[in-house]
Parts: C-alpha cells; structure tokens; sequence
C-alpha cells in the first residue's frame, strides 16, 4: 500500500487530536449521539425530548402556570404556548384557568399524559443507560456533578 493510501485510509478513520482534544467538539458529538438515542426511544411516545421535559416539569408538583414552567424550563413564552399547544394536541396536557388570576392558564396532565410520561422516561432513561454504558457508575456521577455545575453557573 503506498503511503498516499495509508495517509488516505487514516484521514477517514476518524477526527484526529485536533477536534477530540476540544471541549466544543466533545460536548456536541456527545449530545449528538445521545440525541439520536433518545429520538428513537421517544419516537413510539410521539415525543421528542423538549415535550419530555415539559411533561416531567409539569409532573413534578402542584399545576404550574404556564409562565412557571417556562421558567423552569428556560423557553420563552412563545416556545412555551407552541410546546403547550403540542402537548395539548396530542391529549397530554389540559390548560384551565387559574383560580385567583384568570388570566393565567394552569397546566396539568391528562390521564394520557401521566401514562405517556412514564413510559416515555423508561424508555429515555434506558437510552441515556445505553449511552453512558461505556463508564463505570463513578465516571457517571462525575460527568454528571461536572455538568451540572457548568450549567448552573451564572451567565458571562
């Protein structure tokens, strides 16, 4: 094989130090692969991973008010009525009037919705499993603390 092959063969094989050695390309490669995971695991749920996080937001207490869960969530509220407006859609979701301020809407699970999100987070939570299979449980848990404590830093 001459050495123009070789040379050929190894520009194919993959990114090379330059990009492997870069937070940026790691962190997106990352959620690349974990994206497609989770997208074929939501899939069978006619979910995608933005809808699972609002189901979970809104699973997680008392009904919030449209704006709390935008909030929580970190859309604004045009991403957040168009989310609603999907979920709702598909049976997942209602919205009601706040009892004190009617001019809030309330957000809840439907029955549909409750049953959704359980087993669309089974089938989230075995496709985060299966990405992170090549970690022991410790190399997780660091992962995990790191990003979390990048993520919540306050903005530049």
């Amino acid at each position: 094989m001459s050495s123009a092959a070789t040379d050929d063969q190894h520009a194919t094989a993959g990114p090379g130090p330059e990009l492997t050695g870069r937070l940026g390309y790691l962190l997106k490669h990352a959620r690349l692969r974990l994206g497609e995971l989770a997208t074929a695991a939501l899939a069978p749920y006619g979910l995608d991973g933005r809808e699972l996080a609002a189901l979970l937001v809104l699973a997680s207490g008392e009904p919030a008010s449209q704006q709390e869960a935008a909030r929580r969530l970190d859309v604004d509220r045009t991403t957040m009525v168009a989310l609603v407006d999907a979920l709702e859609g598909k049976g997942l979701v209602a919205r009601h009037p706040h009892a004190q301020d009617r001019r809030k809407n309330v957000l809840e699970l439907t029955p549909a919705g409750r049953a959704t999100l359980q087993e669309a987070t089974k089938a989230s939570d075995d496709a985060e499993r299966r990405f992170l299979a090549p970690l022991t449980e410790p190399a997780i848990q660091q992962l995990k603390d790191a990003l979390y404590t990048l993520v919540t830093q306050p903005g530049p």
